[in-house]
Formats: structure tokens, sequence, C-alpha cells
């Protein structure tokens, strides 16, 4: 986000002007205030999020309290930042403002948010009387129904997750169109109008397409036996709940190559990154500290946990939890691949996707590299200005600061935005170009079969032929293959491929 010249005569409010007055370092804020002279109240979409300009009347006073306030008001709920600006504020000033409001709506969810995020109870007595308020806006935030009442503030806890790991999804006007776009439904629409001989028979090859992509996005070729291992894997993921550490590890121990097998959670530091020379390593992440790996991990598993248990959107549960996991990276190896897994694990389990079909949504990820990239980098970009790190020259890492306030409150909502559109695509493009095809296939050998009664696995090598090369049988496949063939009926075998498929080179 561009910086505002020190000239500039608005002045700062809510969470930068906190950040400011203690010199936080943190993963800026998407929201960024500033209250002017003017009596207009201006938003500018900037890079990384949004500055608003705020009329002299909205000035909130020069206070914490005063700027924590409008934070919540204007800028938002920011749970890493909150933390951070706790930790350095001074107690008794913060105690002076609750004490000044105590029954204040923000004030409540302030006093809550403090003792939550600092695991520390300040020296204030219950509230005795009073309406429970939400914590977070269920019309500005995604959050569960089935709330925490907490009595000493008299606050309804509706987070994604707890104190350890605890994702917020803002609704931003690009996730209220996606779910108006009633994806799930669509789906199920477009898999009745096919036959289920024929959805049983793309489910096969659906499992198997998702595995390819999902390897070759890490640039990985798998074995046969690695394919069919992750294939078995994707064939329990509408059954079984793989969100907990014994299924995790077995995950791993499934789609890695067996001499990387890991026996529990990583115990090392380690990172994503590429050799650009010799003894120089570029870093593009940097992963949680082992020490704090087990703590994250069962909070994640916690909110996966709370997440599946109430009404909450499949694609804002599945994104939360595997790219949180993901993010966390709690293995040497296989991270990647499990990350996608998880996906289509919680959107099976939790009937997004209909019964009996599958997502390809790696394919769709390994076609819009660039934007699934996006979606990791949105997170991993500004953590990586936070990171105080060496590398030895064996390429060990070392951590030198504190880091797992960053992993452990994420605003996942650029990943739950890229995840929508990963399944828009996947839906749209993905999943009716290879139910399209088979049916099309189908109609092809029938066609074939009435010119000439040849066997299936001719008819399936002929059609394939042509559709490697425009629809027509080159004059090498031809006298290689197909030498008994008349031209009369190599004629009409090609016009059947061409009807049902045109002219277009497919190469599946």
């Amino acid at each position: 986000m561009s910086e505002h010249k020190e000239d500039r005569p608005d002045r700062v409010a809510g969470y930068e002007a906190l950040i400011r007055r203690y010199t936080l370092d943190v993963i800026p804020h998407w929201h960024r205030s500033f209250v002017s002279a003017s009596s207009r109240r201006t938003k500018q979409a900037m890079e990384n999020g949004v500055e608003e300009v705020f009329p002299s009347q909205y000035w909130p006073g020069a206070s914490l309290g005063d700027h924590l306030e409008f934070a919540l008001k204007y800028d938002g709920i920011n749970l890493a930042l909150l933390a951070s600006i706790f930790q350095a504020a001074e107690e008794e000033e913060f105690l002076k403002y609750v004490r000044s409001r105590p029954t204040g709506k923000y004030a409540r969810c302030l006093w809550f948010l403090y003792e939550f995020l600092l695991n520390r109870s300040l020296p204030l007595e219950d509230l005795k009387q009073g309406n429970y308020v939400d914590l977070l806006d269920p019309k500005e935030y995604y959050t569960v129904e089935t709330v925490r009442k907490v009595r000493r503030q008299r606050i309804n806890d509706n987070l994604l997750g707890g104190r350890s790991f605890c994702p917020l999804v803002r609704r931003s006007d690009a996730l209220q169109h996606a779910e108006m776009a009633g994806l799930s439904e669509k789906c199920r629409r477009m898999v009745a109008a096919y036959p289920p001989e024929l959805l049983k028979r793309a489910l096969c090859y659906l499992y198997t397409k998702e595995t390819k992509s999902s390897f070759e996005i890490e640039h990985i070729a798998p074995s046969s036996t690695r394919t069919e291992r992750f294939v078995a894997l994707l064939q329990l993921a509408e059954r079984e709940d793989f969100c907990e550490k014994k299924r995790l590890i077995e995950l791993q121990n499934r789609t890695v190559d067996p001499r990387f097998r890991d026996s529990g959670y990583r115990s090392t530091q380690n990172y994503v990154g590429e050799t650009v020379a010799w003894r120089h390593e570029k870093i593009h992440f940097v992963c949680p500290k082992p020490e704090d790996l087990t703590g994250l991990m069962e909070g994640l598993i916690a909110s996966h946990k709370r997440m599946e248990a109430d009404n909450l959107s499949p694609v804002v549960h599945a994104a939360a939890v595997a790219y949180g996991f993901v993010f966390l990276h709690p293995f040497e190896d296989g991270n990647g691949r499990i990350h996608r897994f998880l996906i289509h694990n919680i959107l099976a389990r939790r009937g997004f996707t209909p019964r009996g079909i599958m997502f390809p949504i790696s394919a769709a990820m390994l076609k819009n590299v660039n934007d699934y990239n996006a979606s990791l980098a949105a997170f991993s970009n500004p953590l990586m200005s936070l990171a105080e790190y060496t590398l030895d020259d064996t390429g060990r890492m070392t951590v030198h600061n504190d880091t797992a306030l960053w992993y452990r409150y994420m605003d996942m909502t650029p990943q739950v935005e890229a995840l929508f559109r990963f399944v828009e695509r996947t839906i749209e493009t993905e999943l009716v170009e290879e139910l399209a095809f088979l049916a099309n296939y189908d109609k092809t050998k029938n066609a074939i079969q009435k010119i000439v009664d040849m066997p299936d696995q001719q008819i399936d090598l002929f059609i394939r032929f042509c559709l490697q090369n425009n629809g027509r049988l080159s004059k090498q496949k031809r006298a290689g293959y197909f030498s008994v063939l008349s031209d009369t009926e190599l004629v009409l075998m090609e016009k059947a491929v061409q009807a049902s498929y045109g002219n277009t080179e497919n190469t599946r």
C-alpha cells in the first residue's frame, strides 16, 4: 500500500494512529483511516486495501481507548494487530478506558479481546447485567451461529476459532456476490443432466486428473504407485474426517516418497524457497517455529471442529482450514498436496459437492496458477517483512523473533475469495468439459460401431488419434494401426468424431 506523505494535513486515526504511536512492526491492516478538515467522507481503493478519509467531526480523541473504539467502528477487527497493541500499551490506560464505560458495547468487546488475546485477566469485576452482544457483526464477518456465551463481559463469542488459532473472514463484496451465485446448486443441476453410468465412469477419471494436477502444481511427476495411493485417499474424502493429527500424519505418509515420511509434526525450522545461485536461497515464505507448531495445529483442528459443527459456508470453512494448514506447514514434505486434499475433504463432507462426484479443483488451480500463487502470496508477502532469520551454510534456517502471532490470527478473506473463484471455474469449466467429453465419447463410439464393427480398444485408439490431429487420422497412424479400413469407412469415422468434437485439437 502506498504511504502518505508526512506533510499530509490529515490526521491518522484508529489502528494506523496506534501503529505509529507504539512503532509497531505489523502486517498492514486492509483499512487505513484518516481524519481531515474537509466536510467530505471519501474512500479510495489502494493496491492492498482501502484508505478512508473522514470529516473532522469523526475525530475520536487522542487516547488509547478513543482510537481502539474508532478502529472497531470503522477499521474492523484485526486480532493480530489488537494483540500487538495490547502488548505495547500501558495496562492502566486501557483499564481507565474500560472503567469509563463498562457497559458500552465497544468497551466490552475490547475488554473481552484483551483477555482473550493476552490470556490474562484484568482487575475488573464481572458484569452483572445487560444484554449479550455479538463480538463480530454477522453482517460484516463470517461467524459461527452456535456462540460461546461469555458471562464476564456478556459477550457472544462467535469467532471461527479459539485463542490458539482463529481465522477472520470479512464479508467482502466479492464473497457476497460469490455466495449469491449458488455454486453448489448449480453443480447439482449440471450433474443431474447426465446418466449415473456416465457419472460413475467420469469419477474414475476425475480422481486421476485431480491427483496428477495436484502433483504437477509442485512440478512433481508421481509414480503409478503414488498416484494410486492418492486416488485411494480421494475416494475416502467424502466419508472420513482427515483434519486431526493422526489422520494428517497418515495423509503425509501416503502422499510422499516413503523415505521422507514423518512420524509427527516437524521438529525443525522449514521454509519455502528456491536456489538461485550456489549458496544463495531466495526465500518465499518462512514457516512457524517448530516450538509454536503444536499449539497452532491444535488450534487449527479445534477451529475446524467448531466450523464443521456450525452452519458456516462450506467454502469459507474449506479455505480457512486448508490455507491455514499450508501456512502452518507442519510437515517437511507433502504440505501442498494435503492442503488441496483438505479442500476436497471438507467440501465433500459438508455436502457442497454432490455425492458421487468430485471437483478437479487442482486442475483449475493449475490452469490459473498465477491466481493460485497470488492467494498464497497475499499472506506470505507481508509476513516476509516481519520474520527475522538467518541461513547457515547448509541452508538451515533460524528464526530469531517471535512470529507465532501472525500465523495464529490470519485475515483469510483473500484466500476464501480465491477458493470461490477456483470452485466456480471447476464447475463451469473443468467439470463441464469432462462430462461433456465423456458424453460425446459415448456418442462417437456408438456411431463408429455402426460403420465398422471394431473392438472397443481399437475404437478408443481411433478416437484418441483423431482428437490429437484436429479430427482426422494421420497417414502414419492409419498405416501403422488402421490399414484394414477402406477410404469410405475412414471418412465416415472421421466425420463421426468431428460431429461430436468439431475440428478443434483435443489432447485430453
